[in-house]
Order: structure tokens, then C-alpha cells, then sequence
């Protein structure tokens, strides 16, 4: 079961319930996949709309592994269908949004912010 509070994303793939989350650890993974340092980088990269089926199982697999799972690309590649690949996009879509704001976001209250 997916967090809200920790934007965390349910999707169903190959009849199991899959946990997304951008850890530091997946951002890691999704920069070194993709040859990118940095945030602005990674948005650039992935904003200019030509993303592969390859990207797309990277995104992925960063992100299941980020909630939790420990799974190889390639068998996750393997539960996917084309018919998925909406849901999928939508996902990965929903976890960068829900991790970097958008409506109704602010600052982390978690964290002392300078006076």
C-alpha cells in the first residue's frame, strides 16, 4: 500500500501491486542511468519528450526498487504490456509531482528553514 505523505504511487503491473517512490537513492540511479548530474539536468533530459522504452524501464525500475522492492530491471520489463504503458507514464508522472511539488506544496515542515 502506497503513503501519500511520502509520495509514494501504487500501480498494478502483471497482476501485482508495485510501490513507486523517488528515493535519493532512485534519483541517484535515474542520473546515472540517463548521464545526467543534477536536477536540472535530469528535467531537461526528460522534458524534451523523447523517451524510450528503455527509459521508461529505468524510471521504473529506480522507483519500484525506491518503494521497496528489490527487482531487476529486465524482470520488470517483463511484467509489462503495451497496454500498460498509459498507467505506467501516469505513475511515474504522479511520484516526480507528488516528490517535487506542485499544487499545494511548500516547504517541508520537516525541515528548519532559514530566518
Amino acid at each position: 500500500m502506497s503513503n501519500p505523505h511520502r509520495a509514494e504511487v501504487s500501480l498494478e503491473l502483471g497482476g501485482r501491486r508495485h510501490v513507486l517512490r523517488l528515493t535519493l537513492q532512485a534519483l541517484a540511479e535515474i542520473e546515472a542511468a540517463f548521464a545526467v548530474q543534477g536536477l536540472d539536468a535530469l528535467g531537461a533530459r526528460l522534458g524534451g519528450g523523447k523517451i524510450s522504452a528503455a527509459d521508461l524501464t529505468r524510471l521504473l525500475g529506480a522507483l519500484v526498487r525506491g518503494g521497496g522492492e528489490k527487482i531487476a530491471d529486465s524482470a520488470l520489463a517483463g511484467m509489462i504490456e503495451a497496454r500498460d504503458l498509459p498507467a505506467i507514464i501516469a505513475g511515474i508522472a504522479a511520484v516526480f509531482e507528488a516528490s517535487f511539488g506542485g499544487e499545494g506544496s511548500g516547504p517541508d515542515p520537516r525541515v528548519p528553514q532559514n530566518a
